[in-house]
Protein backbone atom coordinates (compact mmCIF):
# COMPACT_ATOMS: atom_id res chain seq x y z
CA UNK A 1 0.00 0.00 0.00
CA UNK A 2 0.88 3.34 0.12
CA UNK A 3 0.25 6.23 2.82
CA UNK A 4 1.75 9.42 3.72
CA UNK A 5 3.36 9.87 7.15
CA UNK A 6 3.52 13.06 8.92
CA UNK A 7 6.09 13.53 12.12
CA UNK A 8 9.48 11.71 12.16
CA UNK A 9 9.90 11.39 16.01
CA UNK A 10 11.36 8.70 17.67
CA UNK A 11 8.59 6.79 16.71
CA UNK A 12 7.82 7.73 13.54
CA UNK A 13 10.59 7.38 11.54
CA UNK A 14 10.91 3.89 12.87
CA UNK A 15 8.05 3.39 12.00
CA UNK A 16 8.79 4.99 7.84
CA UNK A 17 11.96 2.25 8.26
CA UNK A 18 9.75 -0.96 9.30
CA UNK A 19 6.95 0.31 6.58
CA UNK A 20 9.57 0.35 3.79
CA UNK A 21 10.95 -3.05 4.87
CA UNK A 22 7.75 -4.66 4.21
CA UNK A 23 6.90 -3.04 1.19
CA UNK A 24 4.60 -0.62 1.08
CA UNK A 25 5.53 3.15 -0.39
CA UNK A 26 5.69 5.87 2.12
CA UNK A 27 5.63 9.46 1.51
CA UNK A 28 7.11 11.68 4.49
CA UNK A 29 6.60 15.14 5.99
CA UNK A 30 8.58 16.68 9.11
CA UNK A 31 8.33 20.44 9.65
CA UNK A 32 12.68 19.66 10.16
CA UNK A 33 12.95 18.83 6.94
CA UNK A 34 16.72 17.39 7.69
CA UNK A 35 14.99 14.70 9.14
CA UNK A 36 13.04 13.15 6.43
CA UNK A 37 17.22 12.04 4.48
CA UNK A 38 17.61 8.41 6.81
CA UNK A 39 14.44 7.89 5.37
CA UNK A 40 14.84 8.88 1.91
CA UNK A 41 18.12 6.91 1.60
CA UNK A 42 16.00 3.88 2.29
CA UNK A 43 13.45 4.41 -0.22
CA UNK A 44 10.60 7.17 1.39
CA UNK A 45 9.81 10.25 -0.93
CA UNK A 46 10.25 13.04 0.66
CA UNK A 47 7.94 15.98 0.52
CA UNK A 48 8.23 20.14 1.56
CA UNK A 49 5.12 20.38 2.69
CA UNK A 50 1.71 18.95 3.51
CA UNK A 51 0.71 20.17 0.14
CA UNK A 52 3.55 18.15 -1.46
CA UNK A 53 2.86 15.03 0.28
CA UNK A 54 -0.87 14.93 -0.29
CA UNK A 55 -0.18 15.20 -4.02
CA UNK A 56 2.17 12.37 -4.32
CA UNK A 57 -0.11 10.03 -2.88
CA UNK A 58 -3.14 8.25 -4.87
CA UNK A 59 -6.89 8.18 -4.00
CA UNK A 60 -8.20 7.40 -1.72
CA UNK A 61 -4.91 8.85 0.35
CA UNK A 62 -4.29 8.03 3.51
CA UNK A 63 -2.48 10.44 5.82
CA UNK A 64 -1.17 9.08 9.28
CA UNK A 65 -0.21 11.57 11.69
CA UNK A 66 2.11 10.40 14.23
CA UNK A 67 3.08 13.96 15.87
CA UNK A 68 2.30 15.17 19.36
CA UNK A 69 -1.36 15.06 21.06
CA UNK A 70 -4.07 17.87 21.90
CA UNK A 71 -2.76 21.66 20.13
CA UNK A 72 -0.11 20.14 17.58
CA UNK A 73 -2.70 17.26 16.42
CA UNK A 74 -5.19 19.48 15.96
CA UNK A 75 -2.86 22.17 13.82
CA UNK A 76 -1.68 19.85 11.86
CA UNK A 77 -4.71 18.13 11.03
CA UNK A 78 -6.21 21.30 9.97
CA UNK A 79 -3.50 21.56 8.02
CA UNK A 80 -4.12 18.12 6.42
CA UNK A 81 -8.06 19.02 5.82
CA UNK A 82 -6.89 21.92 3.55
CA UNK A 83 -5.96 19.01 0.46
CA UNK A 84 -7.21 16.05 1.25
CA UNK A 85 -10.28 15.20 -0.38
CA UNK A 86 -13.88 12.53 0.33
CA UNK A 87 -13.07 9.10 1.02
CA UNK A 88 -9.16 10.06 1.78
CA UNK A 89 -8.73 8.23 5.24
CA UNK A 90 -6.73 9.95 8.11
CA UNK A 91 -5.11 8.34 10.84
CA UNK A 92 -4.17 9.69 14.19
CA UNK A 93 -1.42 7.11 15.82
CA UNK A 94 -0.28 9.71 18.63
CA UNK A 95 -1.73 9.44 22.14
CA UNK A 96 -4.58 11.48 21.65
CA UNK A 97 -7.37 12.07 24.69
CA UNK A 98 -10.22 9.69 23.39
CA UNK A 99 -12.60 12.55 23.69
CA UNK A 100 -10.39 14.38 21.02
CA UNK A 101 -10.55 11.53 18.67
CA UNK A 102 -14.40 11.20 18.46
CA UNK A 103 -14.76 15.17 18.34
CA UNK A 104 -12.17 14.56 15.20
CA UNK A 105 -13.78 12.13 13.91
CA UNK A 106 -17.00 13.37 13.94
CA UNK A 107 -15.56 16.36 11.96
CA UNK A 108 -14.30 14.76 9.74
CA UNK A 109 -17.29 12.83 8.68
CA UNK A 110 -19.36 15.98 8.17
CA UNK A 111 -16.37 16.17 5.43
CA UNK A 112 -16.79 12.57 3.95
CA UNK A 113 -13.16 12.07 4.71
CA UNK A 114 -12.37 8.71 7.29
CA UNK A 115 -11.00 9.31 10.67
CA UNK A 116 -8.82 6.22 12.60
CA UNK A 117 -7.72 6.69 16.04
CA UNK A 118 -4.60 4.17 15.92
CA UNK A 119 -3.00 3.44 19.86
CA UNK A 120 0.14 2.84 19.00
CA UNK A 121 2.32 1.01 21.63
CA UNK A 122 6.29 -0.06 20.78
CA UNK A 123 8.68 3.30 21.70
CA UNK A 124 12.04 3.31 20.49
CA UNK A 125 12.08 -0.47 20.17
CA UNK A 126 9.21 -1.03 17.40
CA UNK A 127 11.49 -1.20 14.31
CA UNK A 128 12.50 -4.44 15.46
CA UNK A 129 10.10 -5.77 17.96
CA UNK A 130 6.99 -3.96 15.72
CA UNK A 131 4.68 -1.73 16.83
CA UNK A 132 1.41 -3.17 18.97
CA UNK A 133 -1.90 -0.72 17.57
CA UNK A 134 -5.67 -0.77 18.61
CA UNK A 135 -7.17 0.77 16.46
CA UNK A 136 -11.03 2.39 16.49
CA UNK A 137 -13.62 3.89 13.75
CA UNK A 138 -15.46 2.17 11.56
CA UNK A 139 -14.16 -1.04 10.30
CA UNK A 140 -14.63 -1.34 7.05
CA UNK A 141 -11.84 1.62 6.82
CA UNK A 142 -9.96 -0.38 9.42
CA UNK A 143 -10.11 -3.32 6.40
CA UNK A 144 -9.08 -1.57 3.97
CA UNK A 145 -5.85 -0.18 5.99
CA UNK A 146 -4.85 -3.28 7.73
CA UNK A 147 -1.95 -4.31 5.75
CA UNK A 148 -0.82 -1.23 7.18
CA UNK A 149 -0.97 -2.61 10.95
CA UNK A 150 -0.13 -5.91 9.85
CA UNK A 151 3.53 -4.52 8.76
CA UNK A 152 3.94 -2.18 11.66
CA UNK A 153 2.97 -4.82 14.50
CA UNK A 154 4.51 -8.15 15.39
CA UNK A 155 2.39 -11.42 15.14
CA UNK A 156 -0.89 -10.97 16.71
CA UNK A 157 -0.14 -7.29 17.70
CA UNK A 158 -2.85 -5.12 15.99
CA UNK A 159 -6.74 -4.99 16.70
CA UNK A 160 -9.85 -3.43 15.36
CA UNK A 161 -11.13 -2.47 19.03
CA UNK A 162 -14.42 -0.56 17.58
CA UNK A 163 -16.39 2.70 17.07
CA UNK A 164 -14.42 5.63 16.95
CA UNK A 165 -12.15 6.74 20.06
CA UNK A 166 -12.05 3.34 21.01
CA UNK A 167 -8.16 2.74 20.19
CA UNK A 168 -7.10 5.85 21.64
CA UNK A 169 -8.70 4.70 24.97
CA UNK A 170 -7.54 0.94 24.88
CA UNK A 171 -4.02 3.02 24.82
CA UNK A 172 -4.92 5.63 27.20
CA UNK A 173 -5.75 2.79 29.87
CA UNK A 174 -2.77 0.77 28.33
CA UNK A 175 -0.32 3.67 29.78
CA UNK A 176 -1.55 3.58 33.20
CA UNK A 177 -1.37 -0.09 33.59
CA UNK A 178 2.31 0.89 32.50
CA UNK A 179 2.52 3.82 35.29
CA UNK A 180 2.03 1.79 37.69
CA UNK A 181 3.88 -1.50 36.60
CA UNK A 182 7.08 0.85 36.44
CA UNK A 183 6.01 2.59 40.00
CA UNK A 184 5.97 -0.63 41.21
CA UNK A 185 9.30 -2.00 39.96
CA UNK A 186 10.98 1.21 41.26
CA UNK A 187 9.86 0.85 44.95
CA UNK A 188 10.68 -2.60 44.85
CA UNK A 189 14.33 -1.92 43.41
CA UNK A 190 14.73 0.63 45.73
CA UNK A 191 14.03 -1.61 48.76
CA UNK A 192 16.06 -3.77 47.56
CA UNK A 193 19.11 -1.15 47.10
CA UNK A 194 18.75 0.29 50.61
CA UNK A 195 18.78 -3.58 52.46
CA UNK A 196 21.74 -4.48 53.88
CA UNK A 197 22.29 -7.46 51.94
CA UNK A 198 24.01 -5.38 49.33
CA UNK A 199 22.59 -6.87 46.48
CA UNK A 200 23.17 -6.32 42.00
CA UNK A 201 20.39 -5.29 40.92
CA UNK A 202 21.47 -6.13 37.31
CA UNK A 203 21.75 -9.51 38.57
CA UNK A 204 18.25 -9.55 40.29
CA UNK A 205 16.60 -8.04 37.60
CA UNK A 206 18.49 -11.05 34.83
CA UNK A 207 17.47 -13.47 37.10
CA UNK A 208 13.97 -12.56 37.55
CA UNK A 209 13.62 -12.00 34.03
CA UNK A 210 14.11 -16.00 33.93
CA UNK A 211 10.78 -17.94 35.10
CA UNK A 212 9.98 -15.01 37.39
CA UNK A 213 6.02 -14.07 37.70
CA UNK A 214 7.05 -10.66 37.83
CA UNK A 215 8.92 -10.80 34.56
CA UNK A 216 7.88 -8.52 31.86
CA UNK A 217 9.46 -6.38 28.93
CA UNK A 218 9.96 -3.14 31.25
CA UNK A 219 11.45 -5.65 33.14
CA UNK A 220 14.40 -7.00 30.56
CA UNK A 221 14.49 -2.68 30.39
CA UNK A 222 15.15 -2.41 33.37
CA UNK A 223 18.44 -5.05 33.79
CA UNK A 224 19.13 -3.41 30.61
CA UNK A 225 19.32 0.26 32.27
CA UNK A 226 21.54 -1.21 35.38
CA UNK A 227 23.90 -3.21 33.14
CA UNK A 228 24.61 0.19 31.55
CA UNK A 229 24.31 2.41 35.10
CA UNK A 230 24.24 0.37 38.07
CA UNK A 231 23.62 3.42 40.10
CA UNK A 232 21.72 4.90 37.53
CA UNK A 233 24.01 7.96 38.73
CA UNK A 234 23.35 10.10 35.32
CA UNK A 235 19.40 10.55 35.57
CA UNK A 236 17.94 12.87 37.61
CA UNK A 237 14.93 11.48 40.06
CA UNK A 238 12.33 13.74 37.60
CA UNK A 239 9.51 11.83 35.98
CA UNK A 240 7.37 13.55 33.12
CA UNK A 241 4.38 12.25 32.14
CA UNK A 242 2.72 12.42 28.60
CA UNK A 243 -1.27 12.90 30.13
CA UNK A 244 -2.69 9.24 29.82
CA UNK A 245 -2.35 8.15 33.01
CA UNK A 246 -4.06 11.60 34.43
CA UNK A 247 -6.93 10.96 31.61
CA UNK A 248 -7.60 7.43 32.65
CA UNK A 249 -7.68 8.62 36.58
CA UNK A 250 -10.53 11.10 35.62
CA UNK A 251 -12.41 8.01 34.07
CA UNK A 252 -11.72 6.15 37.10
CA UNK A 253 -13.52 8.88 39.29
CA UNK A 254 -16.40 9.73 36.60
CA UNK A 255 -17.31 6.05 36.49
CA UNK A 256 -16.53 5.41 40.08
CA UNK A 257 -13.83 2.65 39.69
CA UNK A 258 -11.67 2.40 42.29
CA UNK A 259 -7.81 2.55 41.10
CA UNK A 260 -5.58 3.25 43.98
CA UNK A 261 -2.16 2.07 42.15
CA UNK A 262 -2.97 4.30 39.53
CA UNK A 263 -3.71 7.01 40.93
CA UNK A 264 -0.24 6.49 43.41
CA UNK A 265 1.67 6.30 40.14
CA UNK A 266 0.42 9.26 38.76
CA UNK A 267 0.80 11.30 42.02
CA UNK A 268 4.58 9.88 42.27
CA UNK A 269 5.43 11.11 39.34
CA UNK A 270 4.25 14.86 40.12
CA UNK A 271 6.11 14.45 43.52
CA UNK A 272 9.55 13.95 41.64
CA UNK A 273 9.46 17.24 39.89
CA UNK A 274 8.99 18.77 43.38
CA UNK A 275 12.70 19.96 44.31
CA UNK A 276 11.68 21.81 47.25
CA UNK A 277 7.96 19.94 48.04
CA UNK A 278 5.87 22.58 49.91
CA UNK A 279 3.79 19.63 51.65
CA UNK A 280 7.16 17.96 52.98
CA UNK A 281 8.15 21.51 54.79
CA UNK A 282 4.47 21.50 56.07
CA UNK A 283 4.84 17.49 57.26
CA UNK A 284 7.98 19.38 58.96
CA UNK A 285 6.42 21.74 60.75
CA UNK A 286 3.97 19.94 61.69
CA UNK A 287 5.89 17.40 63.36
CA UNK A 288 7.62 20.26 65.32
CA UNK A 289 4.91 21.65 66.21
CA UNK A 290 2.66 18.84 68.02
CA UNK A 291 5.62 16.64 69.37
CA UNK A 292 9.00 18.80 69.37
CA UNK A 293 10.25 16.48 66.66
CA UNK A 294 13.88 18.22 65.45
CA UNK A 295 13.36 19.57 61.94
CA UNK A 296 16.52 20.37 59.29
Amino acid sequence: MELGMVGLGKMGINMVFRLLEGGHKVVVFNRTLSKEEPVKNKGAIGSDSIKELVSKLSSPRIVWLMVPSGETTDLMLEEVLKYVEKTDIVIDGGNSYYKDSIRRYNMLKEKGINFLDAGTSGGIWGLKEGYCSMIGGEEEIFNHCEPIFKTLAPENGYLYIGKSGAGHFVKMVHNAIEYGMMEAYAEGFEILKTSDFNVNLTDITGLWSHGSVVRSWLLDLAHNAFRLDPELENLKPIVDDSGEGRWTLKEAIDMAVPAPVLAESVFARFRSRQENSFANRVLAALRHQFGGHSVH
